[in-house]
């Protein structure tokens, strides 16, 4: 049967896969929003698809819930992990995905059932340069800098993973609120300061080798888990010596694993889990197709 998808999430962080190949229709921006939306579609923080590779073992774009699209996605590239062994597509444990912000190398574990259960993903090298976010603050690099939001200012450190991140730390001890996330979240990730918008993270460190993280993301707003915003955080946390590698990131959905090296490439490590296979009806693909 045609028109067929796969469902899985990290940390409550969930995606659905497809082949475009497989569709009996294109991808569209509006499409996408209705496959995520929760009422009248399947449901999903966003939609994985996999392209031919130049590059890498395999290819994937990734689309945000607005349908518009993402360079890299932690969670997403475990989720695609997954898809891959389950059906079939590779029984390797160690392979190479192309992204739009760049090659990431993988590696998979199994459980006792033979199914993908924890996922490592070596997310490139950190830049803190403004010109790998963008950013258009003309400065060496992107710390702790200050910037106007609203009536007050803070200060944020830019990261680029292969995606824009822009990290916001508190002193130990103190913590962040949702309604804080709900208030500069959507500022931050359309500041006039980063022409393509960025994800957000309010970050607390918790102890010499944690950190507790709330999530505005691009394209999707406040999200449980997310593993290019954890590898950010944590390498803002390094690059500031608030934490020390390895960081145990600590998000609503769960926690990730993140190694930073001493020149700053990172190494993202967590679960992921099986939701659903199936068929899209074909009532709802005519649908689409209007």
């Amino acid at each position: 049967m045609r028109n067929a998808f796969f469902k899985a999430h990290g940390l409550g962080n969930d995606y659905l896969v497809v082949d475009p190949e497989d569709l009996d229709f294109k991808l569209t921006s509006a499409r996408i929003r209705r496959l995520c939306d929760r009422h009248e579609g399947v449901g999903g923080d966003g939609v994985l698809a996999m392209v031919p590779a130049r590059k890498g073992d395999f290819g994937l774009r990734i689309f945000n819930p607005d349908g518009s699209e993402a360079e890299k996605s932690g969670n997403g590239l475990r989720i695609f992990a997954r898809f891959l062994h389950a059906t079939g597509r590779t029984r390797r444990d160690h392979f190479r995905v192309e992204t739009r912000g760049g090659v990431v190398a993988l590696s998979v574990d199994l459980d006792a059932h033979g199914e993908v259960h924890y996922v490592t993903a070596a997310m490139g090298r950190a830049s803190f340069r403004p010109e790998d976010l963008p950013c258009t603050l003309e400065v060496d690099e992107l710390i702790e800098q200050a910037i106007r939001v609203g009536s007050r200012t803070v200060r944020f450190t830019g990261v680029s993973v292969g995606n824009p991140h822009c990290v916001v730390f508190r002193p130990r001890g103190r913590s962040w609120t949702e309604r804080e996330l709900h208030t500069l979240g959507p500022i931050l990730q359309t500041h006039r300061i980063f022409p393509r918008f960025t994800n957000v993270q309010l970050a607390v460190p918790t102890s010499r080798h944690a950190l507790s993280l709330l999530i505005w993301e691009r394209g999707a707003g406040a999200t449980r888990a997310s593993g290019s915003s954890a590898t950010a955080a944590a390498a803002a946390g390094v690059r500031l010596g608030l934490v020390k590698s390895p960081v145990t990131v600590k998000m609503p959905g769960g926690q990730l694993r993140v190694e930073v090296s001493d020149d700053f490439d990172v190494t993202l490590a967590g679960p992921v889990s099986a939701v659903a296979r199936g068929h899209l009806a074909p009532e709802f693909v005519r649908r689409l197709a209007r």
